[in-house]
């Protein structure tokens, strides 16, 4: 059976070759007579692999020294709660809301505090990113709050808010890794790795060091302070481990590649291939303001479900997978992050005019 294209949100497409090296030593990791599967977080081997990630991805992203990495569990949605409960010190935040995942962030901030909506796109069904450079923060806010790629929705911001000298918190599970990012402009940058880094399980967390305390708000369990992460490690606990060693070779990957200036330029190529056709198509349309869109994520319609549909079913029936937009937006939604291959994008656009040609 031959690989498909797999267009999927997340969990999503892997670097082909991280897959065959991961098959290679599924059954003896370089010696040791065992998978990492069945290895002990406390051993040796073990170690090794979580402390090379960590120098790797340090790397790539340039993290300062006053960062803390973590590789936890919960994926992003438990950062949620784990945002609020650790860094809520007035009781007080603003939440910029451009998408499902940002409004699920601020509803479980309102469990905790005063979760302040500043602004948001949802008029327009978060079809594009607001204006943010001059937003009514409260003085006393203890973070201002952003999901930076939407997934669903397509869009990202290409600046990041003005945030008036408030710790900035972004989620960035589906860009994360995609292109050079400045570290400092954030006081937690943290992203689910399902969609751009590795398996359904880990969640990394990049934290400034001033932010992780004793002060949390009372009630919080153990495992749920940074503190507690980071002064172990990320090993207070075992930690998501077959994971953690993946994630550990798509860094390799993507140091191999070229690193992030590398990535960005190639993700930039494959955006623009099916950006340019949709821009031209005489059926189908993409569904976001044009300097909002996504590198990682693009939503398409063709203003028939019944269209729309028929194309899904064509388009898996020739190798691509996961194109069905998510339930809350319908349409489709092709998501091209770092190890989708150029060729993939290439055919999908020949496959999407073969249709238009046979449905226009």
């Amino acid at each position: 059976m031959s690989r498909v294209y797999n267009f999927s949100a997340g969990p999503a497409v892997l670097p082909e070759e991280v897959l065959r090296e991961a098959a290679d030593e599924m059954l003896d990791y370089r010696g040791t007579g065992m998978s990492v599967m069945e290895m002990s977080h406390r051993s040796k081997a073990y170690e090794t692999i979580i402390k090379e990630a960590e120098a790797d991805i340090r790397e790539l992203m340039n993290i300062p020294d006053n960062y803390k990495v973590l590789f936890l569990q919960g994926g992003a949605s438990q950062q949620f709660a784990m945002i609020p409960m650790n860094l809520m010190k007035n009781r007080k935040a603003a939440y910029i809301v451009t998408g499902q995942w940002a409004k699920k962030a601020f509803q479980e901030a309102k469990l905790y505090g005063e979760a302040v909506e500043v602004a948001s796109s949802a008029d327009k069904t978060f079809s594009y990113i607001p204006d943010c450079s001059d937003l009514d923060i409260p003085e006393d806010a203890d973070y201002v709050y952003i999901c930076e790629n939407n997934t669903i929705y397509g869009t990202k911001f290409w600046k990041l808010p003005n945030t008036k000298g408030h710790t900035l918190v972004a989620d960035v599970s589906s860009c994360f890794l995609s292109e050079p990012v400045d570290v400092t402009k954030y006081g937690v940058i943290y992203g689910g790795v399902q969609k751009n880094i590795g398996p359904a399980g880990v969640v990394i967390v990049i934290i400034r060091e001033d932010l992780i305390t004793e002060d949390v708000l009372p009630g919080t369990p153990t495992m749920l302070r940074y503190k507690i992460h980071a002064d172990n490690g990320s090993l207070y606990n075992t930690p998501p481990a077959y994971g953690i060693y993946i994630c550990g070779k798509v860094f390799k990957w993507i140091k191999k590649m070229g690193g992030l200036q590398a990535m960005k330029e190639r993700n930039e190529k494959k955006a623009k291939i099916l950006y340019d056709f949709l821009d031209e198509s005489r059926l189908f349309r993409g569904t976001v303001r044009r300097e909002d869109r996504s590198l990682m994520n693009v939503p398409f319609v063709t203003g028939s479900e019944e269209l729309d549909a028929k194309f899904v079913k064509e388009a898996k029936e020739a190798g691509f997978e996961n194109l069905k937009g998510h339930r809350t937006v319908g349409g489709m939604r092709a998501s091209i992050y770092n190890a989708m291959p150029i060729e993939g994008v290439e055919k999908l656009v020949e496959f999407m005019k073969k249709f238009e040609a046979e449905n226009a």
